[in-house]
């Protein structure tokens, strides 16, 4: 049976803090609903109504574009062990860029790693549990590395023409330039 929060409380931030994967989606008017896996350690609980992540430049940048034109987000947590169990957050997110204020308060939570472009900053306005009784039972072998090992290997001019061509989402939404990528941690 699912409960919904106000906040998260111990035990939520208890099972957050377990799991290998999280996914982020978001959506903007007349736009495609953007879902998106991730991994690595790129996730912060910052209190019990707000958390952040950590992004790494990949193929696109709808989650910055969404939650420029929209602000909503969504964050679900799969309890892939026992006890069963679905978290999700849903709040106001906004990307905070490398040289904008905010940056340095936030970046201090995290092992900045190569690829990082921005972090997203949270603000939870519910928290919602269900039963997960559906999900399968895994275990996480180990994290790939590929992201990162392209980031540190790439050319920074390639990984800023890359950047200036995701300047709008899929569907023409705007992004904040994310040009500036940071090389390495």
């Amino acid at each position: 049976m699912a409960a919904f929060f106000d906040a998260l409380d111990e035990k939520h931030i208890a099972m957050i803090a377990k799991q290998p994967v999280f996914f982020v989606a978001t959506a903007a008017a007349d736009a495609r609903i953007n879902l998106s896996p991730k991994g690595y350690d790129a996730f912060r609980v910052l209190g019990p109504n707000r958390v952040a992540y950590l992004d790494l430049g990949g193929s696109g940048n709808e989650t910055n574009a969404h939650l420029l034109a929209d602000g909503r987000i969504t964050i679900m947590f799969c309890n892939f062990q026992q006890p069963a169990q679905i978290l999700r957050i849903y709040g106001r997110g906004n990307p905070v860029l490398p040289w904008e204020s905010g940056w340095d308060e936030l970046a201090e939570h995290f092992t900045l790693l190569p690829g990082t472009r921005q972090i997203f900053d949270i603000a939870v306005e519910s928290v919602q549990t269900s039963c997960g009784y559906g999900v399968p039972l895994m275990q996480l072998e180990q994290e790939r590395q590929t992201l990162v090992k392209h980031h540190a290997q790439a050319d920074p001019a390639e990984w800023a023409g890359k950047a200036r061509r995701a300047r709008e989402s899929i569907d023409g939404l705007p992004t904040r330039t994310t040009d500036r990528f940071i090389a390495g941690a």
